[in-house]
């Protein structure tokens, strides 16, 4: 895989790419990760990147030319997704992710200040990606944080193979507790279940507490995540009351689980 990212603040990816996974895939030529200064592509004799508004208001806006400039020169004639980092964009999710990863060549743009000029979204950018309802100063943590969720995602790029189809959301519900040694900390001792040695009562404890967990702090996940039967009656159990995922035959379950959760399905990206 290619990531090309184009930011005012290369800088700032120097450390986060250097080191643990994304550095290793790196070296294990797993990906090839360019970063490049949107300065180098503006004409006047100050680098200019950025300018007033149209209509007034406060901040400034960052500039078509340099922009178009900078991919354009970068992308040729090849065809990849440009995606900008946006708060109007669709949120990051694992789906999202998943997606992503299976692309050859990627691009991200780093905006700053107020945001791009809209010419670059109109008629540049393919994608708009979100990681939050909140307010960061620039598309730079969000490129990290899209990559680094990426990466790890590459066939080689983890130690243990089966952690990305472990981790937390991968499976559609928030990960259970794990333990290390000591077997006692502080009178605190691990639970009996994970010294037993039976790995099919591991994996069924394990699954019962990606469950509690989910339902005590992510229970809209519920909504979407697959189920068996038996999972979802034992929900119910546990005071689940909300709608769940459509199975096989099951046509109004997803109904329900669509209106409680949004629409399931993350469109394609654009080429």
């Amino acid at each position: 895989m290619r990531i090309d990212i184009f930011t005012i603040f290369p800088q700032m990816f120097e450390s986060p790419f250097a080191e643990s996974i994304i550095k290793r895939a790196q070296e294990k030529g797993l990906v090839e990760i360019h970063t490049h200064n949107i300065r180098d592509w503006a004409t006047d004799r100050h680098k200019t990147t950025d300018d007033t508004p149209y209509g007034g208001g406060g901040g400034m806006v960052m500039k078509p030319e340099p922009i178009f400039a900078a991919v354009e020169a970068i992308k040729g004639e090849g065809k990849c997704p440009v995606i900008l980092l946006s708060p109007q964009g669709r949120v990051l999710t694992q789906r999202v992710v998943e997606e992503l990863a299976r692309e050859e060549w990627l691009m991200f743009i780093c905006g700053r200040y107020e945001g791009v000029d809209e010419r670059v979204r109109e008629h540049l950018v393919t994608d708009e990606i979100s990681i939050g309802d909140y307010v960061l100063s620039g598309g730079e943590p969000a490129a990290i944080v899209v990559v680094d969720a990426i990466v790890r995602l590459l066939p080689g790029a983890l130690g243990y193979e089966r952690s990305a189809l472990e981790d937390s959301h991968a499976t559609g519900l928030l990960e259970g507790p794990h333990y290390t040694r000591p077997l006692e900390f502080r009178g605190w001792r691990v639970p009996e279940i994970l010294r037993s040695g039976h790995h099919a009562r591991v994996a069924e404890w394990r699954r019962r507490q990606a469950l509690l967990r989910t339902l005590a702090r992510r229970p809209d996940l519920l909504a979407r995540a697959p189920l068996t039967a038996e999972e979802r009656a034992w929900l119910r159990e546990q005071g689940y009351e909300g709608p769940f995922a459509a199975e096989e035959g099951e046509p109004d379950g997803g109904e329900q689980a669509g209106a409680a959760g949004g629409n399931l399905e993350r469109p394609r990206i654009s080429r």
